[in-house]
């Protein structure tokens, strides 16, 4: 469905599309991206979803914190903060309703909703033939301990918070002993996966940043500790993308459906590459330390061929 053109947004005169940018705060993450939009003829609003909303009456039939009665030529998703189940719910309606009004959202509330629910992640993978670690997920504590009584005496079990990132709240179960206990978790949904780590000289994974269908830049990431993340002391390693990572992650962002991802890739004893994760909201600052490649200015490149604004570099007022 093409937006509603007398409502898009576009400009001082008409001259620059106008790009709503959802962020919690305009971090360096948030800087780049304005910087390199800007560079191509786009401008910038930093939008705030917990000040979106639906007002079904107005032209568009929405609010957009920042854009006033228009709408803005495309949306791009950097961060959401967190909230009741019915404050997310009015969130993602927000980005919903903005693509069935025509605007492009990178990335969009399908596929939001699909890499912040990890199980659905590992469901979509698994469904699309994508090697990544067996996975078990259960709302009931008796369920969750029969689970890890069962499966590891084939090897031990990683659980995960269902919503998280940045390798917060992981736990490596070995025993039964190790899972917390039932008035520890009260209300918790118990995602379980099959710990495929590899001790070879510390703990390594690899993250590959995917934009529309490209391989922006990759980097491998090392550790002492069998969690890897770069805000939990992970080391970032330049690293070459072979075919076999390329295509692994190429399919991942496929599978959700996303435009922009950071994917996690792991290789198990039996040396295949497995996704662990795929990241709808990746930051880039520890992989931008490790590649030549500027990635916000390779995210405006895609981003602007993408939504159709015509590079202005270069053009003389």
């Amino acid at each position: 469905m093409p937006p509603l053109l007398e409502h898009v947004g576009r400009g001082a005169a008409g001259a620059r599309a106008l790009i709503g940018l959802v962020v919690e705060r305009v971090d360096w993450h948030a800087r780049e991206l304005i910087a390199a939009l800007r560079m191509r003829g786009m401008e910038t609003i930093p939008v705030r979803l917990t000040r979106c909303g639906f007002a079904t009456q107005s032209a568009t039939g929405l609010h957009i914190d920042g854009f006033d009665s228009t709408l803005p030529h495309a949306i791009i998703v950097r961060s959401m903060a967190g909230g009741t189940f019915e404050a997310v719910t009015l969130r993602l309606g927000v980005l919903h309703a903005l693509r069935e009004l025509g605007v492009p959202v990178w990335n969009d509330a399908r596929a939001i909703e699909r890499c912040v629910d990890k199980s659905m992640t590992s469901f979509l993978l698994s469904r699309a033939g994508i090697a990544t670690p067996a996975t078990w997920t259960t709302e009931s504590y008796e369920a969750a301990r029969a689970i890890v009584r069962r499966e590891t005496a084939d090897g031990p079990l990683v659980l995960k918070p269902l919503f998280g990132s940045q390798g917060r709240g992981l736990l490596l179960i070995r025993t039964l002993e190790d899972l917390p206990p039932a008035e520890q978790t009260a209300g918790r949904v118990f995602y379980l996966q099959r710990f495929i780590g590899v001790e070879r000289g510390g703990y390594h994974d690899f993250r590959v940043l995917v934009v529309h269908g490209r391989i922006v830049a990759a980097m491998q990431r090392h550790s002492a500790h069998w969690v890897t993340n770069i805000k939990r002391g992970g080391r970032p390693v330049a690293v070459a993308v072979n075919d076999e990572l390329k295509s692994v992650a190429l399919r991942a962002a496929a599978a959700v459906g996303a435009a922009f991802v950071g994917v996690d890739i792991i290789y198990g004893a039996d040396q295949r590459p497995n996704v662990l994760e795929v990241n709808s909201m990746p930051a880039w600052s520890g992989l931008q330390r490790v590649t030549a490649v500027n990635i916000a200015s390779a995210f405006a490149d895609c981003f602007a061929e993408v939504v159709g604004v015509r590079d202005t570099r270069g053009a003389t007022a």
